[in-house]
């Protein structure tokens, strides 16, 4: 198995399992991917995602290119359909529920644009992220070129796309990529403690926030404000809804029923 996949307590735990290859994603990871979001989507039960790779070397490497797979680069690889991006999640627009990356180690090419498209990025010192492509004559055009400028200053996601260089963690906290950076053996704690924080919201206000904030980030701000999205009729008409300000009223934690 190239993907291990878990859900236990509303928490989908992720795990891109290749360390022999620095988790770099071959074809049949690829799609082991895009079913496991199909998965979570379908899965009412999971209220947030944890995205890891294996060993502590790195989260993940990119494509495998060293794999062999269907052949298709240049133009034909451009033309392959992929509305998701790198691994099915960097531009996924259906996925509503949280997504932490958990960054152990190296994040380049596609395994950056993995990173890019998470909601919360907790990463080891040691980490660090890149998108090389240009220096092995490809571009990263599975989303990184794309989210990339729309995630940080122009000027500092143009010097780290036109000469391939990584950053540091430190600085890709400095930067806004990552929202925080902790010594690897606190990098478990420190993601337990973010997925806590998750669970102790409502998980259809979770997911309406999320969907809104993917679904309208193009959007000039009235038409933003006017968008009636299914996630968001959800929360609004909930039991959880109720539930909240009574919680809060009656001075006890809230009990979510996720409907």
């Amino acid at each position: 198995m190239t993907i291990q996949f878990t859900v236990d307590n509303h928490v989908a735990r992720v795990t891109i399992d290749r360390a022999d290859r620095m988790n770099a994603v071959d074809a049949a990871t690829w799609a082991k991917l895009e079913s496991t979001w199909q998965s979570i989507e379908s899965d009412p039960d999971v209220r947030v995602v944890v995205l890891t790779g294996s060993g502590d070397r790195a989260f993940c490497a990119g494509a495998d290119m060293k794999a062999t797979g269907d052949g298709k680069s240049g133009l034909a690889y451009w033309a392959d359909a992929r509305s998701g991006g790198f691994g099915g999640l960097t531009m996924r627009k259906s996925l509503h529920v949280p997504v932490i990356a958990r960054v152990n180690g190296l994040a380049v090419g596609g395994g950056f644009e993995l990173v890019l498209g998470c909601d919360i990025v907790v990463a080891a010192e040691h980490a660090s992220f890149g998108l090389p492509e240009a220096k092995v004559g490809r571009m990263p055009l599975d989303g990184g070129m794309i989210m990339l400028p729309r995630l940080i200053p122009q000027k500092i996601a143009m010097g780290m796309l036109l000469t391939g260089n990584r950053i540091s963690a430190a600085d890709a906290e400095r930067y806004g990529l990552v929202n925080e950076v902790v010594a690897e053996p606190e990098l478990d704690e420190a993601v337990d403690r973010w997925v806590a924080q998750i669970l102790e919201c409502a998980p259809l206000s979770v997911k309406a926030i999320k969907e809104c904030v993917k679904e309208t980030g193009d959007l000039p701000v009235d038409m933003a404000q006017a968008r009636k999205l299914p996630a968001l009729i959800a929360a609004l008409e909930s039991e959880d809804s109720e539930e909240g300000p009574r919680a809060f009223r009656e001075k006890r934690k809230p009990e979510w029923k996720g409907r």
